[in-house]
């Protein structure tokens, strides 16, 4: 069983990981796992007890307690009864504190890695999103997060606990009938391997019921944000199929690790019932024949019980540690992703920025793919405007990623007024560059929530003078509530042409001397383009503008206009340049124009 030993390997090393993880919380731990064991030895004292105080009634006088100093029976009752109040506050209070400190421990382990695992998560490269699904994200970092809380609430107690079990009551059966002790261990070997055998059974199910949780999260986060789509096409039974499908692999998943765990618990009740009978007539027979103290004999028949019944448990231990090392391997997966693009411990961008923009033979490739970018030589002086056109997928949001730090070039560098972008802080930089998309994406909140988003210090003066430049404000002021006006999830509540604006504002308020416009106004209708192209005619002047267009009629007045194609600049000069030089650029305004 090659596969079966390396998921228990898995799922120890994830422990181990886990551990080195938590390291910050080892006086927690230790606190928490002390009063497990004090807990736990305090529960099992009431069944030596029962024997010494049956003891007490049949020899009295000659009885283990008479020997401490308490002639009497009365008093030795006496005695027994204090000190079973003792014993049971006792672990009461262990009880209520370890409690306490595993709850507590659970969340704050839970909360520092959901949080450790999203700010990670927030440095990756853009790479790492494209090629996974945003469910997928979240199952992690929210179920996966969970499921280990589950396990750090009940499991890592009853875990420890089981362990003190079987050390303590076993060295009191030594010490009473060394005998009984082995019959009534007899059974723990057969128990530690049906555990061990069960857990690496169980083990890769668990890693395939969490695949599965991710897999049907994601179907339900892409179905919710694509419900306009699914009710277009009247695909909703389609979806719903689907979605049934996933949710009924989830099952299945499930079906399997339970029909696996569930087998547990009968095969190990058998064999805790051999050690029992053992114990019970066995013991019994020396207790008849006056070798075995009869109060002996009642401790060990009550602590049998104790040691081997809640062996039985182990089965819903290893069914909470297998799914959360499962969940554990996923969170710390995802925190040992590497980032590629670093951010630079090095100065800012020197103020203050001028926007002047350069690429030196910059060449990029996507892995995946292949696609990309070669040899681009472009210079943009600062407060320019510079264009670029091309069929879809030539390169020209290639460009604008890189330019951001979305991802570093393979070859080359980009420079804005003469500082290499890879020798300054991420932060500077980005907050140099106002970015404004196609896919516009707006946070649940209000439209001012979401203009002041990279400015949240603004003024109501401030946010008001960006809206109108972007001209936005004249749909806001007419909206009941204004700028509290909530926008839905991803501005669901706002038309496309509302959304590009604040869009545009927002970027506007952030005030960066380098714009950058990735085909904003390729999915608005023609009174938003032309409200858009007045305020970039406003806006323009001592600013850096990047724009992605489509439309050559948007473009017109740029100072430069690049023609990317196949990754590499073919054409670049003014509107009347390129018209004048009749290449690919001259082709596709005829036909935008409807000249050819």
């Amino acid at each position: 069983m090659p596969g079966h030993a390396s998921q228990t390997t898995s799922s120890f090393a994830a422990l181990a990981r886990l551990l080195r993880y938590a390291r910050g919380y080892r006086r927690q731990i230790i606190a928490a796992a002390t009063c497990s064991i004090i807990n736990k030895l305090f529960d099992i004292a009431p069944e030596i007890l029962i024997g010494v105080a049956i003891d007490v009634v049949v020899n009295q006088e000659q009885s283990f307690v008479a020997g401490l100093g308490f002639e009497t029976a009365r008093e030795q009752i006496t005695i027994l009864a204090v000190l079973t109040f003792f014993i049971w506050a006792g672990e009461s209070l262990f009880e209520y504190m370890f409690q306490i400190l595993w709850r507590n421990l659970a969340q704050r382990l839970q909360s520092d890695l959901r949080q450790d695992a999203y700010e990670h998560a927030q440095r990756l490269d853009m790479s790492f999103f494209e090629a996974r699904s945003s469910g997928q994200l979240v199952a992690t970092m929210n179920d996966d997060v969970n499921q280990l809380e589950r396990f750090l609430d009940g499991g890592a107690n009853a875990m420890i606990q089981v362990l003190v079990t079987v050390v303590a009551v076993g060295a009191v059966f030594f010490v009473l009938s060394p005998l009984i002790a082995l019959l009534a261990f007899t059974p723990i070997p057969l128990i530690i391997w049906g555990a061990f055998y069960f857990q690496r059974k169980a083990g890769p199910l668990y890693a395939d019921v969490r695949e599965k949780v991710g897999d049907l999260s994601s179907r339900l986060a892409n179905n919710l944000g694509g419900i306009a789509t699914i009710k277009s096409f009247t695909a909703e039974q389609r979806e719903a199929a689907r979605l049934k499908e996933s949710s009924e692999a989830y099952v299945e998943a499930n079906r399997r690790a339970i029909r696996i765990s569930s087998a547990f618990i009968p095969v190990i009740r058998m064999a805790i019932l051999a050690g029992f009978l053992a114990t019970f007539t066995v013991g019994g027979m020396m207790a008849l024949e006056g070798t075995l103290n009869v109060g002996a004999y009642g401790v060990l028949v009550f602590l049998t019980q104790r040691l081997l019944w809640p062996l039985t448990g182990l089965a819903e231990v290893i069914d909470l540690f297998e799914r959360a090392m499962a969940s554990t391997r996923r969170i710390l997966d995802l925190l040992a992703e590497p980032v590629y693009v670093h951010d630079e411990a090095g100065q800012p961008l020197a103020g203050p920025v001028k926007g002047e923009v350069r690429f030196e033979k910059v060449s990029f490739h996507y892995p995946a793919s292949g696609a990309g970018i070669r040899d681009i030589d472009l210079q943009v002086p600062a407060g320019h405007t510079l264009a670029l056109v091309g069929a879809t997928g030539s390169g020209k949001s290639t460009l604008i990623k890189l330019l951001l730090r979305f991802y570093d070039p393979s070859h080359g560098r980009i420079l804005i007024d003469t500082q290499p972008i890879q020798s300054v802080s991420l932060k500077s930089l980005r907050e140099a560059i106002g970015l404004v998309s196609q896919d516009v994406y707006l946070f649940e909140g209000s439209i001012r929530e979401n203009l002041a988003y990279g400015k949240p210090d603004a003024t109501d003066e401030e946010i008001v003078e960006a809206a109108k430049t972007a001209e936005a404000w004249s749909f806001i002021e007419a909206l009941p509530e204004g700028l509290e006006t909530p926008v839905g999830e991803r501005g669901i509540r706002l038309s496309g042409g509302q959304r590009q604006r604040l869009s545009l504002a927002r970027a506007l308020l952030k005030d960066p001397p380098i714009l950058v416009l990735d085909e904003a106004t390729s999915a608005v209708d023609n009174e938003t383009e032309a409200a858009i192209q007045r305020s970039l005619k406003r806006i323009g002047h001592n600013r850096t503008v990047i724009m992605i267009a489509h439309r050559l009629s948007t473009i017109v007045d740029a100072d430069t206009i690049a023609v990317v194609d196949a990754g590499q600049v073919v054409e670049a000069g003014t509107h009347q340049q390129l018209l004048d030089q009749q290449g690919a650029y001259h082709a596709q305004w005829r036909v935008q124009t409807g000249q050819a």
